[in-house]
């Protein structure tokens, strides 16, 4: 059974996908926290109704880096996280963090990495920037990750065809249902063991 920990800061639309996913393929995998740094995140609202251990975790309640990326690794190594999920997490993981989860952290990102991803590259701005340049395809991509934003490998990709007058709203709903799919996918991948570190 490969133990999950999802983080996420904001409605937590992946983290519940994912959640009935892995109900519905019996995938050997399960969520065993859900870590917000958000202490009013719908994520940890979806956690604690669904009996998730959710947990409140954010920076400014800490002195220091070090103290906040300790009681991360704390809360991971307490619930027996293998696999940590970034589902619409809105920080930067520390480098300690990353370090002893190397090659066991994904993320989603709503656009096709290389393109559009980065340090600000989030949300509403990445719909934004793809009309802006007039694309006609976009997508979601899962990636490993490491000390850089949106750099580590790419795990899966699909694509969304922009329509004529497409919104960065409608183009965020398309996505949207994209990360839906390709994020338990990558998931199940991990459970049963076609991802290599």
């Amino acid at each position: 059974m490969l133990n999950i920990a999802v983080f996420a800061s904001g409605r937590g639309s992946n983290l519940e996908a994912l959640h009935r996913s892995l109900a519905a393929r019996a995938v050997a995998a399960r969520i065993v926290a859900v870590i917000s740094n958000n202490s009013g995140s719908g994520a940890l609202s979806f956690a604690r109704a669904n009996g998730i251990p959710a947990l409140h975790l954010s920076r400014q309640r800490f002195d220091d880096d070090a103290s906040f990326s300790a009681a991360v690794l704390d809360a991971l190594h307490r619930h027996g996280a293998e696999l940590v999920v970034l589902a619409g997490y809105m920080k930067k993981l520390d480098a300690p963090v990353v370090a002893a989860y190397r090659g066991r952290i994904i993320n989603i990102h709503p656009a096709l990495l290389p393109k559009y991803g980065g340090e600000g590259m989030y949300g509403m701005r990445v719909h934004e920037a793809v009309i802006a340049a007039g694309d006609r395809i976009s997508g979601a991509t899962v990636h490993l990750v490491d000390e850089e934003y949106d750099r580590g490998r790419i795990l899966l990709q699909d694509i969304v065809t922009l329509a004529p007058g497409e919104t960065p709203e409608s183009l965020a709903a398309k996505v949207l249902n994209v990360e839906h799919r390709i994020l338990p996918e990558v998931v199940t991948m991990f459970a049963e063991g076609s991802i290599g570190q």
